[in-house]
């Protein structure tokens, strides 16, 4: 059995303020210490930049990642970079791109194309209308307006960059969301074999069940954790 009081680093998806977590960390309890990884400030951050700043958030020794969505492309490459202090990792919805690859890579053809194209010439900040029908189908309007209120456009590295090659052998596992309008189930589920997850979940949520369902992302995160390897 593995220790179920280790630290949980949670890593939001691309642009998402650090209160999505909020429920799901007052739902775990006192009990468990929980962090949400900070982001660097700067527009031209990289990859590694996102690496140094999570890491930054979370006391010395072994921990435990929760990635949301592109978070899972930092979670990932963390893994890679200190894989003797990251005990396990569980991805929620979350973009895991092959080894060496990036973002925009993990996408499926012609999606990764159109990805590309449009971040050159638009930006990485989703329209509004785009953040309402897809990222935060299933929430309240109220919700949603504070989403896009607080939503901070990544730099192009986040995006670009590739997660190195480094191993690591800690446990896996992935919670997929079956009402996903913005990261179909069928991606999560090539996401969950890249990740090499061997614990599984579904939730019949969009894609921000700790918003939409936060009780049930701790209680799987606490199932997760507390699984034998």
């Amino acid at each position: 059995m593995s220790d179920s009081r280790e630290p949980v680093l949670f890593l939001s998806g691309a642009g998402l303020p650090a209160w999505i977590w909020d429920e799901v960390r007052r739902d775990l309890g006192d009990g468990r210490e929980t962090r949400v990884a900070s982001r660097p400030e700067s527009t031209k951050a990289r990859l590694d930049d996102h690496v140094q700043a999570a890491l930054a958030s979370v006391p010395e020794g072994g921990f435990a990642i929760v990635a949301h969505s592109g978070g899972g492309v930092i979670g990932a490459q963390i893994a890679r970079c200190v894989p003797e202090r990251v005990t396990a990792l569980l991805g929620v919805s979350a973009v895991i791109p092959p080894t060496g690859g990036s973002f925009i890579s993990a996408m499926p053809v012609p999606n990764r194309w159109v990805l590309g194209a449009v971040m050159r010439f638009a930006g990485t900040r989703p329209p509004d209308s785009v953040i309402r029908r897809g990222l935060a189908h299933g929430l309240d309007d109220q919700v949603i307006d504070r989403i896009i209120a607080d939503f901070t456009p990544e730099s192009p590295g986040y995006y670009r960059d590739r997660v190195g090659r480094g191993a690591w052998d800690g446990r896996r596992g992935y919670v997929r969301t079956t009402g996903d309008r913005e990261l179909s189930p069928a991606l999560q589920r090539r996401c969950a074999q890249r990740l090499g997850a061997d614990w599984h979940h579904d939730l019949d949520t969009g894609h921000l069940p700790m918003i939409e369902e936060p009780r049930a992302v701790a209680g799987s995160i606490t199932r997760f954790l507390d699984a034998r390897s």
